[in-house]
Order: structure tokens, then sequence, then C-alpha cells
């Protein structure tokens, strides 16, 4: 190998670091629907997989919520992608029934579909509040209880990036969010291309 296929090489892995950290900058700040991002990013569509969902019947006293007794229910989920089977993310929602709407508490429940899905498909308003977003070390990966949560994404890495909102269709968050996404998404995006480029 020369020395500038080296410089190349080098410059390459520069520019998909830059790339890398640039779209996940994106991804953690928008207060959009992070399903449609992953979707454009991945050029095809994800499908939830939902592992567990609970009534809760106890909340932990340290645990800052608003439900008036009204019923919360836990669901964790992973986005995979449909053509591959790649897992995308893995979520934790906690869902507060008294600041839902009951037809999308009702979609929820029945766990057909993921839940800005069902927010866009239902034509519902709503917003969506930042409330954290960062860098994770496998091990320090937690739940919204700040709970060890052992991650669904396979391989292994050294930090994963997560973001924490929540969303709002009145005065209080009726769902609180917490998404990990898989590191190798980029990678896998453009192994896509350069593979289907080969096949030409």
């Amino acid at each position: 190998m020369t020395d500038t296929d080296g410089k190349d090489s080098q410059h390459a892995g520069e520019a998909l670091d830059f790339l890398q950290k640039l779209i996940f900058d994106l991804l953690l700040v928008t207060d959009g629907r992070t399903t449609d991002l992953l979707e454009t990013l991945l050029d095809e569509k994800v499908r939830v997989t939902v592992i567990r969902q609970e009534q809760l019947n106890e909340v932990p006293a340290d645990y800052q919520v608003e439900s008036s007794g009204a019923p919360l229910y836990l669901r964790e989920s992973l986005l995979i992608s449909d053509k591959s089977d790649f897992i995308v993310s893995h979520n934790i929602a906690i869902v507060n029934s008294k600041y839902v709407p009951e037809s999308l508490f009702e979609k929820i429940a029945h766990r057909q579909e993921g839940i800005g899905k069902s927010i866009s498909s239902m034509g519902l308003q709503s917003y969506r509040k930042v409330v954290e977003t960062g860098l994770k070390g496998e091990e320090e990966a937690v739940d919204l209880f700040q709970k060890p949560l052992n991650l669904r994404i396979p391989e292994r890495h050294t930090t994963i990036p997560y973001k924490k909102y929540d969303i709002y269709f009145q005065l209080m968050p009726g769902i609180h969010m917490l998404e990990y996404f898989n590191p190798e998404v980029i990678s896998y995006r453009l192994n896509k291309v350069i593979n289907s480029k080969m096949e030409e």
C-alpha cells in the first residue's frame, strides 16, 4: 500500500466519523418524529417489536411523574428494519393514560405499531420536548427509572447515542420516551449503497 492509499483510507475514516457525528447530532436534537428520520437514513421502513408492555402498579418515589392516580404503562420495544432485521434502536416508554388521547391509548395497548406512527396516522396534535441527549457506555444504559437496562443492540460498542424526550398532547406530558440508537446505522446504510453499486 502506498502513502497515498494510507492517507486516502485515513481521510475516508475521518469523513465517516464526521458524518456519523453529524447525523447523530441531528437525530438527537430533533423534536420531530425520530422514526421518519431513521427510515430516511436507512432507505427502508422499520417495524416495532414490543418486548414488554405492562401496567405499572408501583412507581418509584424518586420518579417525578404527575399521574393523578391514572394508570401508567411501561412499554419496551425495538425498532427493526423491514428488509434485513437490523436492530435500529431499543426504546422505553412510559405512557400516562390521563394525558394521552383515549384512541391513541387503545392503539398503543394493541401493540400494532410505533407510538410516533400512531400519532401521525391518527392526525393527533402533539409536540415533543427533548429532555436529555448524549452518549453512554453499554454498561451505563439505564431505563427511565435509572435501573440497569440490558440493551438488545447486538454489536458491542464503546458508546451508544441516546435521547430522552416527552410527548405532550395537553399541558402535561402524556408519554416519556427513552431511545438508544444502534451506532452502526450509518455504516449499515453505506454498506447497502456500496453493495448495490457493486451489483450494477
